[in-house]
């Protein structure tokens, strides 16, 4: 199953990040780099959607799209805010805190899963929530115009980053706390 049609969505999730990130390098006016930006990343975010769907309805599942899905995304998100960063449209501290916690819970799992204890750290409504948050906060921050004559995306990107940041540490401690009975037993 290493290449099928939901594995070969989440291939072309990480093989776009490049883009993503490569617009704001191209000799463009300003408005139109965060469009593209904006477009690419919704497009590419939505393949996290596809893939997943489409694994469970082919039952096209495996082992291995259940390992690099996350991976793609925790790609796409991180060059995102990274991206966000150097643009000057994100805190590095708050960027530093979800990659902080992204990479954090992903050592845990790995070692939890070395143990045999990977059932304590599996994946909760809360980590799927943090990154629905995050998924709508980052175009927000990439297109930063008032959308519509309305919405000003800056200032509902920044607030929905931040409310994103919170859910990140909720998650992680929420994760360390299924973790820490194991943990506790393995270090006496």
């Amino acid at each position: 199953m290493f290449f099928n049609l939901p594995t070969l969505l989440t291939w072309a999730r990480i093989v776009a990040i490049p883009l993503v990130v490569g617009v704001f390098y191209l000799d463009l006016e300003t408005s139109l780099q965060n469009l593209l930006a904006t477009v690419l990343f919704i497009v590419v975010a939505l393949t996290d959607w596809a893939d997943g769907y489409l694994a469970r309805r082919l039952n096209m599942t495996s082992s291995f799209g259940a390992f690099l899905d996350p991976v793609a995304d925790k790609f796409l998100i991180c060059a995102a805010l990274v991206v966000l960063v150097h643009e000057q449209r994100l805190d590095s501290f708050v960027a530093l805190i979800i990659i902080g916690r992204e990479i954090a819970i992903s050592a845990l799992r790995e070692w939890m899963a070395q143990i045999g204890a990977s059932r304590s750290v599996a994946v909760h409504m809360l980590g799927k929530l943090k990154t629905t948050v995050q998924m709508i906060a980052i175009p927000f921050l990439l297109y930063d115009a008032v959308l519509f004559g309305l919405i000003d995306t800056r200032l509902w990107g920044t607030v929905l980053i931040v409310v994103a940041a919170a859910l990140t540490i909720w998650s992680m401690v929420y994760y360390l706390q299924k973790a820490l009975p194991e943990i506790r037993a393995r270090v006496r």
